[in-house]
């Protein structure tokens, strides 16, 4: 069984996370979306990289902005760069529901404010299989 060392799970990491950071002059964002894609709200990091650098294979998500959501019933999140361009994509669901995102509702009314908190997601690169 191969593994990797601690530096190159970092490596990796921050390489996936920087690629939101990459795609032109400006940070990208968070798109909530309709199992359709139709975008229910898109956040953006308040200032400066979507993700801090990675210890121990583990990246944490720095401060975004609130957002203003459209109604509908949201079932994805993607991280993608300023051009669009999906670097990750997973699932949302209510908390302890088990997504890859978890909110305390993802039916969303026009104008309801969507909010995430520092830290609240990570993206991890482990060691081995």
């Amino acid at each position: 069984m191969t593994t990797l060392s601690t530096a190159a799970q970092n490596a990796a990491c921050d390489a996936i996370v920087d690629l939101i950071d990459a795609g032109g002059a400006a940070t990208g964002s968070l798109s909530f979306t309709t199992a359709a894609d139709g975008e229910l709200a898109n956040l953006t990091w308040a200032s400066g990289d979507a993700f801090g650098n990675a210890v121990a294979g583990v990246a944490t998500m720095n401060d975004i902005q609130n957002g203003t959501a459209s109604q509908g019933t949201c079932t994805k999140a993607k991280f993608q760069d300023d051009t669009t361009a999906v670097v990750i994509e997973g699932t949302v669901t209510i908390s302890a529901g088990g997504g890859d995102i978890e909110l305390t509702k993802v039916a969303f009314e026009a104008g309801d404010t969507v909010t995430m908190t520092s830290g609240q997601t990570t993206v991890t690169v482990p060691a081995g299989p």
